[in-house]
C-alpha cells in the first residue's frame, strides 16, 4: 500500500498523536476523514487537511458505524485506520480518599481498549470488501497502546491495564484478519509532546524528557504520524508492537 492511494480514517485525529497522523497521511496524498468527539476542532483540522469529519463516540456501535458509512460514501472506501482515541487517568489503587473509583476504571477500559476494538471490527468488515492489490491486501489498521503497557508506573493502573488489553488483542486480531487482507499492528509511544503535556509547566516538561535515554527529549507528535505511515507502507509488518519511546523504560 502506498499512502498517496490510502483512504484513512483516524480517531482521536482532532488533536495530538491522530491530529499529527491525520496531517502527515493528507501531506502524502491519502484521503483522511476524521473521527473524534470534539466537533469545533475536528471540523477545523478536517478542512485544512481537506478531509473529512465524522463526530463520533468510540464507544457507541452506532455512532462508530455512522462514522464507518460516512467515510467509505465520502472516499468511496476504506483502506487504513490509525486509532488514537484514548483518556488518561492518575489514581493509585488505594489513595488518601479511598480506593480507585471504580467508574474511572471503567471509563478508561471503555474508550481505550473497547473504543478501539469497536472501531477495528466496524472498519475491518467495511475493509474486508476492498478489491485486494496484487499481494492480497486489503487495508491495514493501526492501534495505539502505551510503554505503559510494559511498564506501567503508580496510578496507572487503569491507563496500564487497557493499553495491555490493545497490546495483547494485536496478534490474535491479525491472526483474525489474515483471511481478508488486513493488516493489524500497534505502536506503543512513550512521552509525547501531546496536549496534555503541553500545558505542564517548561520545568516538569524537562524533567521528563531527561529520563529519556536518546535523544533526550519528549516525542513529536509529527514522529508517530510518520512511523503510521511507515507502517501503512510496509507490507510485511503485521501482528506485532512497535515501541517508539527513546529507549525510555518507566519505573
Amino acid at each position: 500500500m502506498e499512502l498517496s492511494t490510502t483512504a484513512a480514517i483516524i480517531t482521536g485525529g482532532a488533536s495530538g498523536l491522530g491530529e499529527a497522523t491525520a496531517r502527515h497521511f493528507a501531506e502524502h496524498g491519502a484521503q483522511v476523514t476524521i473521527l473524534d468527539r470534539d466537533a469545533e476542532r475536528g471540523a477545523r483540522v478536517a478542512s485544512e487537511i481537506g478531509g473529512h469529519f465524522a463526530e463520533t463516540d468510540v464507544t457507541d456501535e452506532e455512532s462508530v458505524a455512522a462514522a464507518v458509512k460516512l467515510a467509505t460514501e465520502r472516499m468511496g472506501r476504506i483502506t487504513a485506520t490509525v486509532n488514537c482515541a484514548g483518556i488518561a487517568y492518575g489514581i493509585k489503587t488505594i489513595g488518601k480518599d479511598g480506593p480507585h473509583p471504580l467508574d474511572s476504571f471503567r471509563r478508561t477500559i471503555d474508550i481505550n481498549l473497547i473504543g478501539t476494538f469497536n472501531v477495528c471490527r466496524l472498519a475491518a468488515l467495511e475493509m474486508a470488501k476492498n478489491d485486494p492489490e496484487p499481494d492480497g491486501a486489503r487495508g491495514v489498521i493501526v492501534n495505539t497502546a502505551s510503554i505503559a503497557a510494559f511498564d506501567g508506573q503508580k496510578g496507572q493502573a487503569a491507563y496500564a491495564a487497557s493499553k495491555g488489553g490493545v497490546v495483547g488483542m494485536t496478534l490474535p486480531m491479525a491472526r483474525d484478519l489474515a483471511g481478508s487482507g488486513i493488516r493489524v499492528m500497534t505502536i506503543a509511544p512513550g512521552i509525547f509532546m501531546t496536549p496534555m503535556l503541553a500545558g505542564l509547566p517548561e520545568d516538569v516538561q524537562k524533567s521528563l524528557a531527561a529520563d529519556v535515554p536518546n535523544p533526550a527529549r519528549l516525542g513529536d507528535p509529527a514522529e508517530y504520524g510518520r512511523l503510521a505511515g511507515f507502517i501503512v507502507e510496509m507490507g510485511y509488518l503485521n501482528g506485532e508492537v512497535i515501541r517508539i519511546d527513546g529507549a525510555l523504560r518507566m519505573r
